[in-house]
């Protein structure tokens, strides 16, 4: 008969540690980067749409009929020129208001009018035309195009050989906070030359780009939003091949 002998757990040989056992990887750390959306406002107001015409032109005709009428014989003398122009002034309100067959000028005009409305004539206002020569010109570095759009500040840079629009970012340096990486990323990229405001401490948005040379690398780009308020961008040649004011939609 043979024994078997049963060791225990405290008696077993110590198991030998095997070079191909697999150790934890540490997880890389995310490559983090700055970005600045660069905001120029509308600088004119939009234009109204033809129901938004109709309803004004409606409204001004209801409030000129319910209006009060000025008693212009207490503040002007009977046949002085101030009178004259006063109704000069007048027909031509009530012609903007109600259409060309109001206020229509009587054949007989006395000499204090006709010297009235010659004075009128003189001080008549040009409007501003609402197309700037930028527009007209295509000049995507100007910030006078677009009048009633936002301007949006794009960067052409080149990356893993190929050329890229994109916003001005860059890295984030060891105890630096991102609005601060962000704006002094901007500096960098588009000169000083600019007064810019960045709206919040925190970012609006989040972006994990996939890297075509590294794609097993994590990157992630947070996005400030920032206001011109003067100047213009003056990006370094070294860092930036060129540069365009666009809007969202129109331009891209």
């Amino acid at each position: 008969m043979f024994s078997r002998t049963v060791l225990s757990p405290c008696n077993r040989p110590p198991k030998e540690f095997s070079e191909t056992t697999s150790r934890p990887i540490k997880p890389s750390r995310p490559i983090v980067n700055a970005a600045v959306i660069l905001n120029r406002s509308p600088i004119i107001t939009r234009t109204p749409t033809p129901f938004e015409r109709a309803y004004y032109a409606y409204q001004s005709r209801i409030h000129r009929a319910l209006h009060n009428p000025f008693p212009y014989e207490f503040y002007f003398k009977q046949g002085s020129p101030l009178e004259a122009r006063f109704n000069i002034e007048e027909r031509r309100r009530e012609r903007k208001a109600f259409g060309a067959p109001f206020g229509m000028d009587t054949a007989e005009q006395s000499e204090s009018a006709t010297l009235a409305e010659a004075s009128l004539r003189d001080e008549d206002e040009e409007t501003m035309p609402r197309v700037h020569e930028a527009d007209t010109k295509q000049d995507l570095k100007s910030l006078d195009r677009r009048g009633q759009r936002n301007l949006y500040l794009m960067l052409l840079k080149n990356e893993s050989g190929k050329d890229v629009w994109r916003f001005p970012q860059g890295g984030v340096e060891k105890g630096e906070l991102l609005h601060q990486a962000a704006n002094r990323d901007l500096e960098a990229e588009c000169g000083s030359h600019m007064d810019t405001w960045i709206v919040s401490r925190n970012p609006i948005g989040v972006y994990h780009p996939s890297s075509v040379a590294e794609p097993s690398s994590k990157a992630v780009v947070f996005f400030y939003k920032a206001h011109i308020m003067a100047g213009q961008a003056r990006p370094d040649p070294k860092r930036v091949l060129d540069f365009a004011w666009l809007t969202k939609g129109g331009d891209i």
